[in-house]
C-alpha cells in the first residue's frame, strides 16, 4: 500500500507543481509597487543584501519578474523602488513560498532598510500607451497623483479623452490598496534624462483637471539591472 501511495504522489506532484507555476504566471492587470529606505543612507550593505535576496528568488524558481530602481531625482533620493507587473488576481494569491520569502527578507534586507510603502495597483489601458509592463529603460519618470475625494471618475474621463495624443510609452495605474485614495501613478520609461526633459510638454496633465488634484509628485528613477530579477534591460 505504501509503495502504491508513493507512486501516486510521484505522478501527482509534478502535475501540481506545473499547475501552480502556470497560475503564478497567469497574466492580468495588477502590479505591486513597493519602496525601501536604506538605513542612514547606508546603501552598500542594503544593495548587497537585496541582491542576496534576489538569489533566493532564483533558487526558489520564482516565475515573476521584479524591477528595481533607485530614486535619482526627488525628495526620496537614493530610496529604492521595486515592482512586479502584469498579474491576475489568481496569481497574486499564490506568490512563491511567502513564508520562506519573508524569512529571507528578514535575514538579508530588513537589517539594512525600512519598508516604507507597499501598494497594489491596477493598470488602466484606456488612459495609457503601452502594455502595462514598462520597458526596462535606464531612466523612468515616476509620477504620483493624489486626488480630492470623489474625483476619480472625472479624472479618468479627462485622461481617457487625451489618450490619442500620447507620443511615448505612458502607463497609468490606479491604486487599489496600500495608501491614501484616490491615488494614481504614471510611469514613463525613457532612455535618458534629456528624453524626459524633452517630453515635458507631454508630461503636463491637462489644465482642466487641476481642480481634481490635491498633490502631484514627479521623480526620476534609475534602473538597477543587478537589482532586478527576470528583467533584461534594453540595449542602447
Amino acid at each position: 500500500m505504501r509503495h502504491r501511495w508513493l507512486v501516486i504522489i510521484g505522478i501527482l506532484l509534478p502535475t501540481l507543481v506545473f499547475a501552480q507555476n502556470a497560475a503564478q504566471s497567469e497574466r492580468g492587470p495588477y502590479a505591486r509597487i513597493a519602496i525601501l529606505r536604506p538605513h542612514d543612507g547606508n546603501t552598500v550593505e542594503f544593495e548587497a543584501g537585496y541582491i542576496r535576496h534576489l538569489t533566493w528568488h532564483q533558487q526558489a524558481k520564482d516565475t515573476w519578474a521584479w524591477y528595481g530602481w533607485t530614486i535619482w531625482a526627488g525628495e526620496r533620493q537614493r530610496w529604492f523602488v521595486y515592482a512586479t507587473f502584469g498579474h491576475s488576481p489568481a496569481a497574486l494569491d499564490i506568490p512563491v513560498t511567502p513564508a520562506e520569502d519573508e524569512r529571507d527578507n528578514i535575514s538579508n534586507v530588513t537589517p539594512h532598510a525600512e519598508f516604507v510603502g507597499n501598494a497594489l495597483y491596477e493598470y488602466l489601458p484606456g488612459l495609457s500607451r503601452g502594455t502595462g509592463e514598462p520597458q526596462p529603460t535606464p531612466k523612468l519618470e515616476f509620477t504620483t497623483v493624489d486626488l480630492v475625494p470623489g474625483s476619480a471618475k472625472a479624472f479618468e474621463s479627462a485622461l481617457g479623452g487625451s489618450q490619442a495624443t500620447l507620443q511615448g510609452e505612458t502607463l497609468w495605474y490606479r491604486m487599489v490598496a496600500g495608501g491614501a485614495a484616490p491615488r494614481y501613478v504614471r510611469l514613463r520609461p525613457r532612455s535618458t534624462v534629456s528624453a524626459i526633459l524633452d517630453g515635458r510638454a507631454e508630461q503636463a496633465l491637462p489644465d482642466a483637471i487641476n481642480h481634481l488634484i490635491s498633490k502631484t509628485t514627479v521623480e526620476i528613477l534609475t534602473l538597477r539591472p543587478t537589482m532586478c530579477y527576470g528583467v533584461s534591460p534594453l540595449r542602447q
